[in-house]
């Protein structure tokens, strides 16, 4: 396998994103479905949000046992926001988890990590519009352009950070809690955020 290939691993389709001696990094290809970041208001991160709780709960436990068996635990580091030094929490061990923004940023849709470090004094709420790996960041749910998640804290810890429709890097964040955006899917008519789980895989 090389990054960039697409498997299919139990009910879904994956990208590899990178390769390791016996394991490889997958993410879904395409958004799995929309959630909530957390199911109330308030002050959370990535090791409390109930996004995480569904993942290695409910969602993980939908795989075969066979397939659980071949899902490899990661102890997860939780960086602050580059930008507004919002916590990002303690370490996690994840099953089931979703990128950071260094992650989608500086290793697995090309190097972005000058416009992170860079920041302009015009840009407070978008990473890069223009930014060349905007398009490898870019996902769909049922057939239609969506924004997805990531882990990682927004401008406070009532937001967390997303991926635009267009791969733009709201660093900002989205409010984790009842996103009061008016533009809703064309199908479900929710406006909740994508998402994307990631795995390690044994080989």
């Amino acid at each position: 396998m090389q990054p960039g290939d697409k498997i299919v691993f139990d009910k879904y389709d994956w990208r590899v994103l990178a390769v390791q001696r016996g394991k490889v990094l997958i993410l879904c290809d395409h958004i799995a479905g929309q959630r909530p970041y957390h199911n109330r208001s308030g002050d959370v991160t990535w090791a409390g949000c109930d996004l995480r709780a569904y993942l290695n709960g409910p969602f993980f436990d939908a795989f075969s046992a066979s397939n659980r068996s071949k899902i490899i635990p990661v102890l997860n580091k939780n960086p602050d926001n580059p930008w507004y030094r919002s916590k990002g929490g303690v370490d996690t061990q994840d099953n089931i988890f979703l990128l950071s923004i260094k992650e989608a940023v500086c290793q697995y849709f090309g190097d972005s990590s000058g416009n992170l470090v860079n920041r302009s004094a015009k840009q407070r709420y978008w990473f890069q519009k223009k930014d060349e790996n905007n398009g490898r960041r870019q996902s769909t749910y049922d057939g239609y352009g969506w924004w997805w998640w990531l882990r990682s804290p927004g401008r406070d810890n009532r937001r967390a950070v997303y991926i635009h429709g267009d791969g733009n890097i709201g660093i900002q964040g989205n409010g984790t809690f009842r996103y009061s955006s008016k533009t809703r899917h064309p199908t479900t008519g929710d406006n909740s955020g994508g998402v994307r789980p990631a795995l390690w895989l044994s080989l």
